[in-house]
């Protein structure tokens, strides 16, 4: 915890109080009938925190839903927990101090921030960033959403913290991800909330080492106490599979972590820097690991000024959890039984399963106890969650352990997945050369590894590029049907692989049709050639805008003008913050949108980065707002028809919708296209008869007339 002044207590009107909670998991479990509702019951009891300690506002750090697509009763759920709570007539003592419209529903009237709706009655405010559970998916009209988007739409929740894919490739290489905070001021304490939704490690770690990451801050940013919400690996997985924890700009106060399961929650100092780092952690156990036995808490972040505090908030809703590991070649020379005697070593697993649960019985009833004390409510006691980890080296047979667990139901909350068994000995180098020819040896079949290696070294990614690779695939890529099955595990999308698989062969055919005449013989060398060049086009296709960013990079090492790894306080001639030159008198300069040159059609990125500029659109004419604030107004005539360029496919939503204006259906008569059109269009060529004519004297023939269209 950083040291405190000593001094007057901090008055009331200047102090920011905010609840601070992470990794909600809201629809965890859902259909298991004893832990089905354990999310949305702590959630509730965060929302009464909430309400019980009077805060201003509660910040998420994502993850608020466990799924990408939650079910309608999540859903419904939630929407009644934060109108239960967070509706009323209580006043909300934060003043905003930057744009409300900033992220606001494109095409709307109302306002991002939702006490800022003059229809809505807000008592509690709740701000939140996606998470990797519940981030945008889908390329439709209204661009990439997720269920934040409904619930924001609502008037129910404030969501930041989304990045837009840039517009064009050549945008991403001068764009990276930029971050525009939301601006609050209490009294005398000015508060900038910076938040980053989840996006690929790999390519939050790239954007970071390219100082490409642009926080827009007020020129005055040291008098704002500046707090940064990320949902990141913070624990190295691969050699860019996290986030460095010191990879963030020195303007930064604090940073609020996410995605973290295990509850770090005191405020933590960073080498070499000046900001803190808390933790909260989850709110609900989403795996036995050891990091969730953890106490789970939230909490109460209190700012004045430059300074913080952070008072952890415990949860009493939380199911208790105890984790233990026992070495059966260790406990036998203890305890005195032989390994190969099964029932002496299943009685001796059922007596260390009865003292773990007498263990989680009396915590929680320490904790009862003391939520009594403080006079609450006692609370129904819970089944509580066992993991009993068995190393079974040397042991020849086990019994089994989903059997095992049906003697603990009713007592358990979890029966079939209590023991674990695993072994510690090395396998022989022999098992390993009996591996079928017809199954590809993967990283994680190193006979070197034990069990718990292997499972922290899985990945759905890798292991799925390995087996394709070994495969030896004649039609379809390695790289796309990695990245389809890894959008249909992940993402829950269940159209990624045949989509993929049916655009791949579309274009294959077309590319082995190109020449019309084709000898049997030649057919399969012609596939491999065009398989090869799909497969060039596809990696070269994907990794464009990153290999143009590394060039950037160089170019910046080389200067070696920015010591931090975020760019801070762009000039407004270069593209810079709308609040670098904010001012109560004076407001921000703004750099005039210049017209994109046509650019080739860009494969869809999962990565997000910076978000597009909207447009106004007014009925009859198209309404262009710059950024020095001139309106253009163009025509929508087709005598005098502006230049029109082909829209490049977008995936994010203000791009997408800055596309959406209504096209005219191509006309019949023989219009002069513009010089730089992308869309051609053409009229036939009249042969002087019509198509009923031609058809009966050529009847040998088939006759094809537009005409008939």
């Amino acid at each position: 915890m950083p040291p405190s002044t000593q001094g007057p207590a901090p008055s009331p009107e200047d102090t920011f109080r905010i609840l601070l909670a992470t990794d909600n998991h809201i629809g965890y479990n859902e259909r298991d009938p004893i832990r089905g509702q354990d999310s949305i019951n702590t959630f509730e009891e965060i929302l009464q925190l909430a309400k019980k300690h009077n805060v201003d506002f509660i910040l998420l750090a994502g993850d608020l839903f466990h799924e990408n697509k939650p079910s309608r009763e999540s859903l419904y759920k939630t929407i009644a927990l934060l109108r239960e709570y967070t509706m009323g007539d209580k006043p909300v003592s934060v003043e905003l101090q930057s744009d409300p419209d900033e992220g606001k529903a494109y095409g709307f009237t109302f306002p991002a921030i939702n006490y800022e709706d003059p229809n809505l009655n807000v008592g509690i405010p709740v701000f939140s960033i996606h998470g990797n559970h519940d981030d945008p998916q889908g390329a439709g009209v209204e661009g990439a959403l997720c269920a934040l988007d409904v619930l924001s739409v609502s008037g129910l929740l404030n969501y930041m913290g989304k990045i837009d894919l840039p517009v064009v490739d050549v945008e991403a290489t001068n764009t990276g991800i930029a971050v525009r905070p939301i601006l609050l001021r209490k009294g005398k304490s000015n508060l900038g909330m910076y938040g980053i939704g989840n996006v690929k490690d790999a390519r939050m770690h790239f954007e970071l080492r390219s100082n490409r990451v642009r926080m827009f801050m007020p020129r005055d940013k040291y008098n704002w106490f500046n707090l940064l919400l990320v949902h990141q690996n913070r624990v190295k997985h691969g050699p860019q599979e996290f986030v460095p924890e010191g990879m963030f700009d020195d303007s930064v106060d604090l940073v609020v972590w996410g995605h973290e399961h295990d509850c770090r929650i005191i405020p933590e100092p960073v080498a070499g820097k000046s900001y803190y780092i808390t933790q909260p952690g989850s709110s609900v156990a989403t795996s036995l690991a050891d990091g969730e036995a953890i106490t789970k808490h939230v909490a109460l972040l209190t700012i004045h000024d430059k300074e913080f505090q952070i008072e952890p908030l415990p949860l009493r809703t939380v199911r208790p959890f105890v984790i233990e590991e026992v070495v059966l070649s260790e406990v036998a020379d203890e305890e005195g039984f032989d390994l190969s005697d099964q029932i002496e070593i299943s009685k001796f697993l059922k007596a260390k399963v009865n003292a773990l649960i007498e263990k989680a019985e009396e915590e929680w009833q320490e904790r009862n106890a003391e939520i009594v004390k403080e006079g609450g409510e006692d609370l129904k006691p819970m089944l509580p969650l066992i993991r009993l980890k068995v190393d079974t080296t040397g042991v020849s047979e086990m019994s089994n352990p989903i059997r095992f667990g049906q003697e603990f139901q009713g007592r358990i909350a979890n029966p079939r997945d209590m023991l674990v068994f695993h072994r510690a000995k090395k396998s022989s180098r022999a098992a390993a050369s009996k591996i079928a020819a017809d199954e590809p040896e993967l990283s994680i079949d190193d006979p070197d590894l034990t069990v718990s290696e292997k499972l922290a070294k899985v990945r759905v990614a890798t292991l799925v590029k390995e087996y394709l690779s070994a495969q030896e695939l004649q039609l379809l890529g390695e790289n796309g049907m990695s990245d389809a099955i890894q959008m249909f595990v992940e993402k829950d999308d269940i159209h990624a692989i045949q989509s993929h698989v049916n655009k791949l062969l579309k274009t294959m055919m077309t590319g082995v049709q190109a020449n019309e005449d084709i000898d049997e013989e030649e057919i399969e060398d012609r596939l491999a050639r065009v398989k090869e060049q799909q497969e060039k086009d596809y990696v070269s296709g994907k990794a464009n805008s990153k290999a143009k960013g590394k060039g950037r990079a160089k170019a910046n090492d080389s200067d070696a003008q920015s010591e931090d790894s975020m760019m801070m306080e762009v000039d407004a001639e270069g593209a810079g913050s709308e609040f670098n030159g904010y001012s109560d008198d004076e407001p921000p300069k703004k750099t005039a949108v210049k017209k994109a040159a046509p650019a080739k059609k860009a494969p869809v990125k999962k990565a997000p980065a910076k978000r597009a500029p909207a447009k106004k659109t007014t009925r009859g004419k198209k309404v262009v707002e710059s950024d020095e604030e001139e309106i253009i107004e163009i025509d929508d005539d087709d005598e005098d028809e502006e230049e029109v360029i082909k829209p490049t496919k977008r995936t994010n939503r203000a791009a997408v919708l800055s596309q959406s204006q209504p096209k005219k259906a191509p006309a019949r008569k023989k219009a002069t296209p513009a010089p730089k059109q992308s869309q051609i269009s053409f009229q036939p060529a009249s042969t002087g008869r019509s198509s009923r004519a031609a058809a009966s004297k050529a009847r040998g023939k088939m006759v094809v007339d537009d005409d008939s269209d």
